[in-house]
């Protein structure tokens, strides 16, 4: 017994030895090195603040510049970059017809980065006045900007705990900042969200009475008034969007969609089709300035079949299913593609 505790305790003292040669720096990299290091975040839109499918994010080294990994955002707009070392990186994103944005993250003094960013249009000669959300307000104050901040992490999570918790956030700063343009289109989006559409609508009009050539505004209006069957009303304010900014790709599927609400109330398609033509060049329109909005293809379906283009119905439906294999309405389109499959092959077999 003697032997064996002596043993025992010559190797812990050779342990203890070796681990003394070690450096207290090198003893805390190889600590860090046996933790996961990741980076993950969320890519919206700022128009509208929808959450950015299909994007390629790149992460590239603070100190060489150069890429490491890239990843595509998936269907809630969410990222994550895993097994990284301790360093500092640079999140990254391009995405055509967007402003380029990006966010710098520190892993040497913590094991997790957090980042949230927001796809910007790229203004053009004939939109230079129209109001552009992530554009830094230099008069908002501190307290105002943090509440903001707060409600930015708390939306990023795409629950609707988290929009309800930002609710306040968003509030709060409209009281510090009563001209934070940004912060009310924000609260009613987030109402939106909630289907609140009184508040919702209560909240934009206060947004366009501070600014009235607030384009976003205007589009998300139309969407309240479209989900509360206010056609007219719905229609109105896309037009007035659209004079200020012809370049949303969602005023464009909006105002299609408006059409085809009141085409789908007519049975006789003769009657129907100036209506059903004016959605087509919308939501077509709509597509050329994004070619990801997967409900775009939804109703540039709709629309196709109606006009008894099947082969090219299917095509925009397969199209919106790769785009949001888990969307609202994916089991529906399914089920409808099984059906004009069906009803096509029996056709050829007789």
């Amino acid at each position: 017994m003697c032997r064996i505790n002596c043993w025992l305790i010559t190797r812990t003292l050779i342990a203890l030895a070796f681990c003394n040669v070690l450096s207290n720096a090198q003893i805390r990299q190889a600590a860090r090195a046996a933790i996961s290091l990741d980076v993950h975040g969320q890519v919206r839109f700022a128009e509208g603040g929808a959450p950015a499918a299909n994007i390629l994010v790149k992460l590239e080294s603070y100190e060489s510049g150069g890429p490491l990994v890239e990843v595509f955002t998936d269907r809630s707009g969410k990222f994550r970059f895993s097994g990284l070392a301790p360093a500092q990186y640079i999140v990254r994103v391009h995405h055509s017809g967007y402003v380029d944005t990006q966010q710098q993250v520190d892993l040497q003094t913590s094991s997790s980065g957090y980042v949230f960013l927001q796809l910007v249009r790229q203004p053009d000669a004939n939109s230079q006045s129209v109001l552009r959300m992530g554009v830094v307000d230099a008069n908002v104050p501190a307290g105002a900007q943090k509440e903001f901040d707060k409600a930015l992490i708390a939306l990023a999570t795409g629950t609707k705990e988290g929009i309800a918790e930002a609710v306040p956030h968003l509030e709060h700063a409209i009281t510090l900042y009563p001209g934070f343009v940004e912060a009310r289109l924000k609260l009613g989006t987030a109402f939106m969200d909630l289907e609140q559409w009184e508040r919702a609508e209560s909240t934009l009009r206060a947004t366009l009475q501070t600014e009235p050539r607030a384009a976003n505004a205007l589009f998300a209006l139309g969407e309240t008034y479209l989900q509360q069957n206010r056609i007219d009303d719905a229609e109105n304010v896309l037009l007035q969007g659209l004079q200020i900014d012809d370049t949303s790709c969602l005023g464009h599927l909006n105002l299609a969609r408006v059409y085809w609400e009141r085409a789908r109330k007519i049975n006789e398609l003769t009657q129907a089709k100036p209506l059903l033509e004016k959605s087509y060049q919308e939501v077509r329109r709509g597509i050329e300035l994004n070619s990801n909005l997967g409900a775009a293809h939804l109703l540039k379906g709709n629309l196709l079949l109606r006009a008894s283009r099947t082969t090219d119905a299917l095509k925009e439906f397969d199209e919106y299913l790769r785009l949001e294999p888990a969307g609202h309405f994916a089991d529906e389109t399914r089920a409808l593609q099984e059906r004009i499959r069906k009803a096509t092959a029996q056709h050829v077999a007789r």
